[in-house]
This record gives structure tokens, sequence and C-alpha cells, in this order.
């Protein structure tokens, strides 16, 4: 069986919030969104990204995987830790502007921690518009 972020198509692991186009998994200890494809999760994964930053601010390896993967529930400094190895940078460093190469990153990294695989090749980088981005 596919591990959960994958099978959800929800490669962010992303709670159930009424996403537009979403579900909530089913069964007794579901919390986490379906979506009905692997674009549609990855889409949700990337507008999440662009809220912590652009609402709250968050602009930080640190910032962005302490909200994202709170230590009630997660290894949180091994998951920051992971992130800013796969991006180059370190946890408290100010990550920028968020380009669509960054945030293509990020999801990258977040794919791989959450799911232990990344099976969405390209589509990480159309879905955070690099491809848009570099055609252009």
């Amino acid at each position: 069986m596919e591990v959960r972020g994958i099978r959800n198509n929800n490669p962010g692991n992303l709670n159930y919030v009424g996403q537009a186009g979403a579900h909530k998994e089913p069964g007794p200890h579901g919390r986490f969104a379906v979506f009905a494809t692997p674009e549609a999760g990855l889409i949700a994964l990337r507008g999440q990204l662009l809220r912590y930053n652009q609402r709250d601010g968050l602009d930080t390896v640190k910032g962005i995987i302490s909200k994202w993967a709170p230590p009630t529930e997660n290894d949180t400094a091994s998951y920051i830790e992971g992130v800013s190895h796969a991006l180059g940078v370190t946890p408290d460093q100010k990550l920028g502007p968020f380009t669509p190469q960054l945030v293509a990153g990020l999801m990258r990294a977040i794919i791989l921690m959450e799911n232990g695989k990344n099976p969405y090749g390209s589509l990480v980088d159309k879905v955070a518009g690099v491809q848009e981005a570099v055609a252009a």
C-alpha cells in the first residue's frame, strides 16, 4: 500500500480544512485532505507555503517547518534539518523572495520528508511556476 500522502494525492499531508475540491480521508482517525489528483494536492501545498510567507511573514526554514510540522506530532528538529540541507541554507537564514524556484525547492523537500520519496518529477516545477518562468 502506498504511503498516506501519495495515496491521498496530498504530498504535503495537509490537514483537511475544507479546501476546494478536497474531502477528509475516511475512517475514525481521518484528518488529512484527499485531493482528486496529484496536481491538485501540489497546488494546495504551494498555496499553503505562500500563505505562510505572505500572511504569516515566515521566511526561514525553521519558521515554516515549525508551523508545518509542529513538535507535538513530529520530530520537527530533524524535519528542519532535512529541509535546510535540501535547500542548502541554515535553519534561521532568511530565504528571500518566494520565487518559483524557491517554492519548488521547498515543495520537493517537504514531499520527501513527508513521504520518503517524491514521485512527481517535473510536475512540482510546473505547479511552482518554474517552467513558465524559465520560458518567459
